[in-house]
């Protein structure tokens, strides 16, 4: 049996109400799963390997919900365009390339150890149309140590002509994905990923429903992320009441394990049945604010219990840091407060750390929290060159390093209780 203790400040967010605080504390992990967290320690624990990081934090890993492994060369690109646009000019170009998995390798050994520098543990990716490619990240997360669902992304209409795959084809190729590493790690498995509606066919769309139930694999997708592209939805799909409905008719809302990114224009149907299905909905707030898509009324979604994460978007949101993206979430929660007349509560502190780790964590689920049971993700940060003036709270530390630490901060991560060292 595998065992460890860190020992340090302890700071995690086992509700999004508040920070849940320990200073100089222990947690104890057996087989990577927290036993408990101890201001002393008993007898039975003595004999276990310590890693003492006293004044330094520990808090869970990070979990972004979201993002695109193929788009990261656009970061940046094109942000002065909206969401269509700019898939058409910058987005479709790009991942059009990853066929070459040479070139993918070049790139997705880049972002797998930037995921690991800014303290992503546990990560929801959408990959290409390319099987190989996707493999290939696949193989370069497990090797890493982190925690991902990466799925090769599916489209059969609506897009460049590189990009348009067969229906069939495409059903079978997401298949052979699944078939080959759904038990091959424990840590790294594979994800439905319709692109959108847009791009998915009923056919299409009916097959990889069936996939998921049959195999039990969960699902990613996009949903009512722009206002045109929820136009669009419409005129394709007249026969169904809203967007959410596409989904949920082919067996890719809920019926596994779902996903949906954005979530800006939903309904308050589509809200319940979001609830009702137990979909995730990951808020992207960069993204929304750089292709001019909207704000995301999250207080919405957590009233009515809908489970909420956050993601990074790339390369529609710019930053691949979640306490960034936390910043921002909160930031964007305080404009629609106004924009509501006050109607909506801006998104304290402590819950947007809870959207960054519990509450994206639940999606592989006993992770983001250091709870009896919760797998041991965790950062270790140095916090001192954020600190000048008076001593401040671990509380107040935190809420400090979620809007002006970075990268540098973190100098230990952990996923499942073992010590992640750089990607090569």
């Amino acid at each position: 049996m595998s065992k460890i203790i860190l020992k340090g400040n302890i700071v995690y967010t086992p509700t999004k109400d508040k920070f849940e605080t320990y200073e100089d504390s222990y947690i104890v992990a057996e087989n990577g799963k927290v036993v408990g967290i101890y201001e002393e320690l008993a007898d039975e624990f003595k004999n276990y390997p310590i890693k003492d990081y006293t004044g330094k934090m520990i808090i869970p890993g990070f979990v972004d919900l979201h993002l695109h492994a193929p788009q990261y060369p656009n970061r940046g690109l094109g942000l002065d365009k909206e969401l269509i646009p700019w898939l058409d000019t910058y987005t479709f170009p790009e991942e059009g390339k990853y066929g070459d998995t040479e070139y993918a390798k070049k790139v997705y050994s880049k972002l797998v150890k930037d995921l690991w520098r800014e303290g992503t543990t546990r990560s929801v990716i959408f990959s290409s149309i390319h099987t190989e490619s996707t493999k290939l990240l696949m193989d370069m997360l497990m090797e890493a140590g982190l925690g991902a669902y990466v799925g090769k992304v599916n489209m059969d209409r609506n897009t460049t002509p590189e990009l348009t795959e067969d229906t069939q084809r495409s059903i079978v190729e997401t298949e052979e994905i699944i078939l080959e590493y759904k038990g091959k790690s424990s840590l790294v498995k594979p994800i439905i990923t319709p692109r959108f509606v847009p791009t998915c066919s009923v056919e299409l769309m009916r097959g990889l429903g069936k996939l998921a139930v049959n195999h039990g694999i969960p699902v990613q997708s996009h949903l009512s992320e722009n206002t045109s592209e929820v136009e669009w939805v419409r005129e394709l799909h007249p026969e169904l009441p809203d967007y959410a409905s596409v989904y949920n008719e082919y067996g890719l809302f809920g019926q596994t394990n779902t996903i949906m990114a954005h979530c800006i224009y939903n309904t308050e149907d589509e809200i319940d049945l979001m609830a009702g299905n137990g979909v995730f909905a990951a808020h992207c707030p960069y993204s929304n604010y750089n292709l001019s898509s909207g704000i995301m009324p999250v207080r919405k979604f957590l009233d009515k219990n809908v489970p909420v994460g956050l993601g990074s978007d790339i390369s529609g949101g710019n930053s691949l840091s979640i306490p960034s993206v936390m910043a921002a979430a909160i930031q964007a929660s305080k404009m629609k407060w106004l924009e509501t007349g006050k109607a909506l509560q801006p998104l304290t502190s402590s819950e947007a750390f809870f959207l960054g780790t519990k509450g994206g964590g639940a999606f592989f689920g006993k992770v983001g929290s250091f709870e009896e049971g919760y797998e041991l993700d965790a950062l270790v940060i140095d916090d001192s060159s954020l600190m000048c003036g008076d001593e401040i709270s671990l509380e107040e530390r935190i809420q400090k390093f979620i809007y002006i630490g970075d990268d540098r901060n973190i100098i230990h991560r952990y996923v499942r209780g073992n010590e992640v060292c750089e990607p090569k």
